[in-house]
């Protein structure tokens, strides 16, 4: 387990706290990064019932089983990366997380074939939210971010400026209508290429006007 007093966000250094304490006003897109998430990375054959069904008894809900979707609640979300591989994320910083969901996951799948590794320290999770988040992410990448082509819950790992990356759009625009901020896309990169893309983004969108959210 990593040591809380040594840990550090992939993007901490550029003082985005700091930057994120005024409004937002009329932006058209809102950036903040969402650090420390734990990521357990499992591969699982999705044919073996009985170890599909401990994971939904374990977790309450069942694995996505569609290409490019997602599942959860409000502990821990499970992304569709392939056939036999999924993402299960929980959103707590605390630095126990990630080994606590592992652990979970190999008591849930005790006797089964399947392999469990915790990859959330080598990722950073940056958000893009608002009206033009679509349109800034698609200058970088070759998914098509339509609404109806990509919809609330979706999840797909491409390439964003030739960084690779793992999109999940947590909320659409339907909940703008209900006062939120909604397209809300989760891009998570690795630690490497965070600054990188952080950087790209701010400079893509700046015809949109980016607003730096705590």
């Amino acid at each position: 387990m990593v040591e809380a007093y040594l840990r550090q966000s992939a993007l901490a250094h550029l003082g985005l706290e700091g930057r994120g304490a005024g409004a937002r006003g009329a932006a058209g897109v809102a950036m903040s990064e969402r650090p420390h998430r734990g990521i357990v990375n499992l591969r699982l054959d999705p044919g073996n019932a009985e170890a599909m069904a401990a994971l939904k008894a374990a977790f309450g809900f069942a694995l996505p089983a569609a290409a490019n979707t997602s599942a959860g609640n409000t502990d821990t979300i499970a992304l569709w990366l392939g056939p036999d591989e999924w993402w299960l994320v929980v959103p707590g910083p605390e630095p126990e997380a990630g080994p606590a969901l592992a652990e979970k996951l190999r008591a849930a799948l005790s006797g089964h074939f399947a392999a469990v590794t915790e990859v959330g320290e080598s990722r950073t999770c940056i958000r893009v939210a608002g009206p033009r988040a679509r349109a800034l992410l698609q200058k970088g990448c070759p998914l098509d971010f339509h609404p109806r082509a990509f919809v609330a819950g979706a999840c797909a790992q491409s390439i964003l400026a030739k960084a690779a990356v793992t999109f999940h759009l947590f909320a659409d625009e339907s909940a703008a209508q209900a006062g939120a901020e909604g397209p809300v896309f989760d891009v998570y990169v690795a630690r490497s290429f965070a600054e990188y893309l952080w950087a790209w983004l701010e400079d893509a969108g700046a015809e949109y006007d980016v607003a730096v959210v705590a």
